[in-house]
């Protein structure tokens, strides 16, 4: 008794395969953007959270220490625009978060952070989508990716609010407390920006970070964080520099408008 064709057949022929592959070939390489997106969308949520619960460590520690916001100790500066002067580092043992970012190897100096007892999880300093590493350490990830706006409480500005219940211009919800920072301009752990005021007002002191698809994260006094993203890419030409297009300019104007506007 002989097999029919039908029967006798088994297996995929080698056109069949090739459709089959083909199929597949195109199937990832439609998924592939979409994964990327979707990976890229969840580390700026986890970014998002991160500083909400800073700010939520701020808000505590203003609770217990009648009223007045964290210690912004300043940890480097340039002495003066648009040059190549190294950054010139002092102590700022007593901070919201200690230490230089680019030379931390260990969590030891955000342990030793002012806001650090109100929530024991090193991970909250870090972005996820921050891979930049401690210098002379290859492939160790740094321990800080954010900044505090020296609007808040900075020995280094004496304009600066001390106290929770001064914050009325802006008002909580307009002023800017933490901001992701860039990871070639990140040094110590505040956040520097002119007022409109200033003779420098067209210079980035600090540059914020453009790692969330041209974007940053920001929260502010209320607690809330808010994703801004930028009309320019944010290009570090060095310390104290001006915005380098009329777009980066409108977005420093726009960061300018967040902060105290008597700051210099």
């Amino acid at each position: 008794m002989h097999a029919s064709k039908q029967e006798a057949r088994s297996g995929f022929t080698l056109i069949e395969l090739l459709v089959v592959i083909a199929i597949i070939g195109i199937l990832a390489a439609l998924l592939l953007p979409v994964l990327s997106k979707a990976k890229n969308q969840a580390r700026k949520i986890a970014c998002i959270s991160n500083l909400k619960q800073l700010e939520d460590c701020c808000h505590l520690y203003s609770a217990d220490f009648d009223d007045f916001l964290p210690l912004n100790q300043v940890g480097g500066f340039v002495s003066a625009p648009s040059t190549s002067n190294a950054v010139s580092q002092v102590t700022n043992v007593f901070s919201w978060c200690p230490g230089i970012a680019p030379l931390d190897a260990t969590t030891a100096n955000v342990k030793l952070g002012l806001l650090y007892r109100y929530n024991q999880s090193p991970a909250i300093y870090h972005c996820p989508a921050d891979n930049s590493i401690v210098d002379d350490h290859p492939g160790l990830l740094r321990t800080r990716s954010y900044c505090m706006d020296y609007s808040i409480n900075c020995p280094d500005m004496p304009m600066s609010y001390l106290k929770f219940a001064e914050i009325v211009k802006p008002s909580p919800s307009s002023l800017f407390v933490f901001i992701d920072t860039h990871d070639e301009d990140i040094w110590d752990a505040t956040f520097g920006i002119f007022s409109t005021r200033n003779p420098s007002a067209n210079f980035w002191l600090d540059m914020p970070a453009d790692r969330h698809n041209q974007g940053a994260n920001i929260s502010f006094a209320d607690g809330h964080v808010e994703y801004w993203r930028w009309k320019a890419p944010k290009i570090v030409y060095g310390a104290w520099w001006p915005a380098y297009s009329p777009e980066d300019l409108a977005d420093l104007r726009r960061l300018q408008q967040y902060i105290k506007p008597d700051i210099n």
